[in-house]
């Protein structure tokens, strides 16, 4: 993936959407398993949000700023953004 970021109205405590940022990593990975690669995404984070992506996400701290998305923590995100398809 590459940039990945939330619109100005869209981040903090009075955001006006809840859950995009997933909501695109989960897309990510569908695609992914639609190209044949097993769901893995990798991304580079900032620094500040590694734990977060790690909660949230179920990232892999790869190393440095590169985290990892893989099979089944992109199985985890597909089932909980794209129940119905």
């Amino acid at each position: 993936m590459h940039l990945v970021e939330s619109a100005p109205f869209n981040k903090g405590s009075g955001k006006m959407y809840s859950g995009v940022p997933g909501n695109l990593v989960a897309f990510a990975c569908k695609l992914s398993f639609q190209r044949g690669h097993e769901g893995n995404v990798s991304f580079i984070s900032k620094t500040q949000l590694i734990e977060h992506y790690e909660k949230t996400l179920g990232a892999m701290h790869f190393g440095g700023r590169v985290m990892v998305i893989e099979t089944t923590s992109a199985l985890k995100l597909i089932n909980r953004y794209f129940k119905n398809q």
